[in-house]
């Protein structure tokens, strides 16, 4: 009989804003910019959330339910490291761990009852060591499949434990709202309600040929969720089975929309030089390259090209990124938001002809010489010339799962 923890960092951007600065502790804080800035929330503290404050809301809007909040500007670098840390405590007390995103992950307890006891005790074990080595508060479920320990640490928010019994699982999951179940957004929660289903427990007593009918094969994966089963999506592999992100992707939102082609293919290269750096410290090589583009209405274009052969350097993929926006960008159009993203994972470095080789040898020596130089100086300290113009804020994507980063 396996036992999986879910662990969850408690507010985790702002925990860590916090231990760089403590007089934020205990107030509504908001990570993510000015509150007169284009950009979203990132996080927020829960003294904030109380107010209504969530993640992804605009940050003016945020301002204007929270005003007397604290803006912070977020700092990715200081994220990895301290999930860095969070995954060094988790990997100490099992060796089965996948990090489903900076700041959670999954635990395959099996094996490990003869060292920490019984699930309970092992947790509470867990627990403290995590605030004694990073600082940071976590909450921790724990269940025989890794859904239900998904939503019993969500339960157990904020800094606490909580243990769904073995054969408890439905009558744990049944008074809860449907929106609970992972998966389930506002769409699928707008169908469940028009069909009378609310409660998981109501889902629970739907026929699984109806749901599939209803719903196709995600119907069938709703069926599975609500009795507490680990089917759908992430849930369809085993611990270990899927390792590394499924892509990576940063994004930039203008303070003010600009039509301005050097500022723009400026941000480009800088977004390029991020993700080429995550490739890296992944040993990632991307074969497909996305350009996202947003407009000053909102609409939103995606284009994506596949590339000959796999890449992790900045250049490669700003050269690619750089077409997809000569071709597609509505000249003169004012710009929102850009956006870059890698994925397609190929093997490894691939044969060139020599010249090319010699080329690619010569910049995979100069960004590996880069990457040194922004561990001991910080991510701003070195740069491709054409991104230097401006300030520039990033967001960070990896999906899923995998360690965030990994040391090298």
């Amino acid at each position: 009989m396996r036992t999986y923890f879910h662990v969850d960092m408690d507010a985790f951007f702002v925990s860590v804003e916090e231990l760089y600065d403590p007089s934020l502790r205990g107030k509504p804080v908001v990570v993510g910019g000015r509150p007169d800035e284009r950009g979203v929330v990132s996080a927020a503290s829960y003294a904030a959330r109380k107010f209504g404050v969530h993640s992804a809301m605009p940050l003016r809007t945020a301002y204007k339910l929270c005003p007397q909040a604290t803006f912070v500007d977020g700092h990715p670098e200081r994220y990895r490291e301290y999930s860095h840390k969070v995954y060094e405590v988790l990997h100490a007390f099992s060796p089965l761990v996948e990090m489903a995103s900076i700041d959670e992950a999954y635990l395959d307890m099996a094996g490990t009852e003869r060292l920490y006891g019984p699930p309970l005790r092992a947790a509470h074990l867990l627990h403290n060591r995590m605030k004694e080595s990073t600082r940071l508060n976590c909450s921790i479920g724990i269940a025989q499949s890794r859904l239900v320990a998904k939503i019993s640490s969500d339960q157990a928010k904020p800094n606490g434990v909580l243990w769904v019994i073995p054969g408890q699982e439905s009558a744990f999951l049944a008074p809860l709202d449907v929106r609970k179940v992972p998966g389930v957004g506002k769409v699928t929660e707008r169908n469940l309600h028009a069909l009378g289903i609310r409660k998981v427990g109501d889902l629970a007593r739907l026929d699984e040929a109806f749901l599939e009918q209803r719903f196709g094969k995600w119907g069938m994966a709703l069926a599975g969720k609500s009795r507490g089963l680990d089917a759908g999506g992430w849930f369809d592999t085993e611990i270990g089975e899927d390792e590394g992100p499924k892509s990576i992707s940063h994004e930039h939102t203008y303070s003010e929309d600009t039509a301005d082609v050097a500022q723009l293919e400026s941000t480009l290269a800088r977004l390029c030089e991020m993700v080429g750096r995550r490739l890296r410290e992944h040993n990632l090589h991307a074969r497909t390259i996305q350009l996202k583009l947003r407009y000053s209405d909102f609409s939103t274009i995606t284009r994506a090209h596949s590339v000959a052969r796999g890449t992790q350097l900045d250049t490669e993929l700003f050269e690619e990124i750089r077409d997809l926006f000569r071709s597609n960008w509505k000249s003169g159009a004012a710009v929102r938001l850009l956006g870059v993203q890698a994925s397609g994972w190929a093997e490894g470095d691939e044969q060139l002809s020599l010249m090319g080789e010699e080329r690619h040898e010569r910049w995979k020596q100069t960004l590996a010489a880069a990457d040194r130089l922004r561990d001991k100086f910080g991510e701003s300290a070195v740069s491709l010339a054409a991104s230097l113009r401006g300030g520039f804020r990033e967001r960070t994507h990896e999906n899923p799962a995998g360690l965030p980063g990994k040391k090298k």
